[in-house]
């Protein structure tokens, strides 16, 4: 049976997650775009967004929903890409997006094509480069993915973003999230009620939560590993860690965070991708919309590697408290992953390995490489980087052999 969450004919309400949600989605993929067309001579980008939970696309309220916003931002890339092209007398590049929104409902599903009718033809109207195809879908999602699957195939559309925007936890099998990044080049926003789940699962009966956890299909022996009955406290951390660790073997690059609620932490935002730069440009997007999100962990690199029992952890909002606590771990953290590997890595290597680990933001990760006095960034010429702007991923970042007095005593020694 499929739960109706929201009551959209009559207007829903747009809660305070969603709305910080949206502004997260709403900024990202206007980066998302703009960053896979700068390619000088590239004729034309060809992707699809797949909205898998859409909603009508209007809340009770008259903010938009994710399909409108999904549109807006694909109008604003198409016009922001072009004028910046012209101006360096460059050609124009044609956005080619292909639109499939589900939703389980089938009368949610007819509004949401009344409320996008009157943008999507502004858009077909006056997108001088821009085309947008919409393929609309009414089943669970499960159901319709091998729909949607072959949908993009038959279109030849190896470039997908995916919103998975489930109202629960358990909508969407592990095992399609690992299929979807495995089959094209994607990224996935995906919401997670972590508080729903935990109050679901069976704190008493290990069999019984075997079988409420089979959607991620967790292997055997690591719910063996609990020891049932156990304390609240204890409970809940170890199921949280467990989800967790189901959803890391997802995807190269995945995000940890929260949706920071005043009302609590109920939800996880999770974004799954394949490459580091699009963590990159997730954990910068995170930082311009500082406490929209948040991170319970280490500001540094290992962000997931503390221990509670000993206040190692802290509360991370993406702000500027967050991001000066941050630089003070990186200071002290980037030079012992140097000592590991070897005193040297390439800067690729370096992003590659350490995105999954942090939170941090890109300058301050570049300005902790250049600032700091037991490393240098080496050009392939030999010449060293004195500003961060200028680091290059064929760069090398050495590690001095002669450590400085800093870094012989631990940070936390020189408070």
């Amino acid at each position: 049976m499929v739960r109706k969450r929201y009551n959209w004919k009559d207007g829903a309400k747009l809660d305070e997650h969603s709305r910080r949600k949206h502004k997260i989605l709403s900024e990202y993929v206007l980066q998302y775009i703009v960053v896979r067309c700068k390619h000088p001579q590239q004729p034309r980008f060809r992707f699809a967004i797949v909205d898998g939970f859409a909603g009508a696309g209007r809340y009770g309220c008259g903010s938009a929903g994710s399909p409108l916003i999904f549109i807006e931002r694909i109008k604003t890339a198409a016009e922001t890409i072009n004028i910046a092209r012209a101006a360096e007398k460059l050609p124009p590049i044609k956005l080619e997006c292909h639109l499939v929104f589900n939703d389980a409902d089938c009368e949610t599903v007819d509004l949401l094509k009344e409320n996008l009718a009157p943008i999507l033809a502004e858009a077909k109207a006056n997108g001088q480069h821009l085309q947008i195809e919409t393929t609309y879908f009414s089943e669970p999602f499960e159901a319709v993915y091998p729909k949607i699957k072959s949908l993009l195939a038959s279109s030849k559309i190896t470039n997908a973003l995916f919103n998975l925007d489930q109202c629960g936890h358990s909508y969407v099998d592990r095992s399609t999230l690992v299929d979807i990044i495995q089959t094209y080049q994607s990224e996935i926003f995906y919401t997670f009620s972590i508080e729903s789940f935990l109050a679901f699962l069976s704190k008493t009966n290990a069999n019984l939560m075997l079988s409420q956890l089979a959607f991620l299909d967790l292997p055997l022996n690591d719910i063996e590993k609990l020891q049932f009955p156990m304390s609240n406290e204890r409970w809940m951390g170890a199921a949280e860690r467990l989800v967790f660790g189901a959803f890391q073997e997802c995807a190269p690059f995945v995000s940890p965070f929260s949706i920071h609620n005043p009302d609590g932490w109920r939800y996880w935002f999770i974004h799954f991708a394949k490459s580091y730069r699009a963590r990159q440009v997730y954990n910068n997007v995170l930082h311009d919309n500082s406490s929209a999100q948040a991170h319970f962990g280490r500001a540094g690199l290992n962000m997931l590697s503390y221990d509670a029992r000993h206040s190692e952890g802290h509360l991370y909002l993406f702000d500027s408290i967050g991001r000066s606590t941050a630089v003070d771990q990186l200071r002290d953290d980037i030079p012992r992953l140097l000592a590991d590997r070897g005193q040297a890595m390439k800067v690729l290597d370096f992003y590659e390995g350490i995105y999954n680990l942090t939170p941090a933001h890109s300058a301050d990760i570049l300005s902790s490489l250049v600032d700091h006095p037991d490393l240098k960034v080496i050009t392939k010429s030999g010449g060293e980087r004195r500003k961060a702007s200028t680091i290059k991923v064929a760069d090398t970042i050495n590690l001095n052999p002669q450590r400085s007095f800093y870094q012989i005593l631990r940070p936390s020694e020189l408070r």
